[in-house]
């Protein structure tokens, strides 16, 4: 089992050496605090992103084993750098109406400042995101042909709304009208246009993903490199959304803890690497088909966490929260599983 986190410990090593020497660089004697703070967000981003690692199997393994290994390599390069330092001074930039250099700079020499901005754009980030997730739980659970069910009662029942052509989008849209009457007038615009950017995000790389699950065999028999590649790349492209998805409450939540923009996206990075293992993991292991109710519990801790991040948007929701409904739905559906597998041994 080591060698899935051979990697993981690499990045560690080299994680820890830049959080103490940045540490040192920003205040003299500041190293093992920076290393610290670093570890703390390494544990958290480990501990509430294992549905986040659950999600990611489902789609990984139906990869190639080239495009599994570009996940564990360019995506944390996207994880990293993209998600956890780039995106959110792209952010800042288009809502403070900064160009990327000042806030870069600002980032780097004044980390309570950056915060502030980062704060001022935290209901239209979270929106996207939450809008985004709940079109993933929603497309999930909303299809009668899955024949497995773990919440009999109401998983049965709402399989065959996807007969309503277009119900995740009603529902999505419905939720994000509700939620625009409680947002602060100034940011009524910015939050409606990140939800409904969630939702075309959502349907843009979930359609190219079926269009070419679905010619698949025509591409294949005419060539089949390049229809490897594509679906691959495509499905890369959907798996770093969803990850970027489950990401941007713990970056915003990561300010709680450092305003350092170096540090979170150390600690986070850390985290972020461990759970890209975990995913190589569960895949190689096949523990989704061992488990029969984990894919379940994984998508209503989807939901849940894109309840909360809208939620968020006007009310502030403790990181630990997040973590434990996450954890409970995550654990819950391991043992309806054990159990299920017990009785069907006998």
């Amino acid at each position: 089992m080591i060698k899935y986190f051979i990697d993981s410990i690499i990045v560690t090593v080299c994680g820890i050496a830049t959080a103490y020497f940045w540490g040192e660089h920003v205040k003299p004697g500041g190293g093992l605090l920076a290393v610290f703070i670093a570890g703390i967000l390494a544990i958290l981003e480990i501990s509430l992103s294992f549905d986040n690692a659950v999600v990611n199997a489902m789609k990984l393994e139906h990869m190639s084993k080239v495009w599994q290994k570009r996940f564990l390599t360019w995506g944390i390069a996207i994880a990293v750098f993209g998600m956890r330092f780039l995106f959110p001074i792209l952010v800042v930039s288009v809502f403070a109406h900064l160009d990327m250099l000042t806030v870069t700079n600002i980032a780097l020499t004044d980390s309570m400042k950056y915060a502030h901005y980062l704060e001022l754009s935290h209901a239209p980030i979270v929106t996207f995101g939450g809008i985004f997730l709940i079109m993933l739980f929603l497309n999930y659970f909303f299809n009668h042909e899955k024949d497995v069910h773990w919440i009999e009662c109401i998983e049965a029942p709402i399989s065959y709304l996807d007969h309503i052509r277009g119900i995740e989008i009603v529902i999505s849209l419905i939720v994000l009208i509700i939620l625009n009457n409680f947002i602060p007038q100034e940011q009524k615009v910015a939050v409606l246009l990140a939800g409904i950017t969630g939702i075309i995000t959502y349907l843009a790389i979930d359609g190219i993903s079926h269009f070419l699950e679905k010619h698949d065999r025509e591409r294949m028999a005419q060539c089949a490199t390049n229809a490897v590649a594509c679906t691959g790349f495509v499905s890369f492209l959907y798996l770093e959304l969803i990850d970027a998805s489950f990401s941007l409450d713990g970056v915003l939540g990561a300010f709680a803890l450092s305003n350092d923009v170096i540090i979170i996206a150390v600690g986070l990075g850390i985290g972020a690497m461990f759970v890209r293992s975990l995913t190589l993991l569960i895949v190689d292991t096949k523990t989704l088909a061992k488990f029969r109710y984990l894919e379940h519990g994984a998508h209503w801790a989807i939901g849940a966490l894109a309840i909360i991040m809208l939620i968020t948007t006007v009310k502030e929701v403790p990181e630990v929260v997040t973590g434990l409904i996450g954890l409970v739905f995550i654990v819950a559906s391991l043992i309806s599983s054990i159990i299920y597998n017990k009785k069907h041994a006998q």
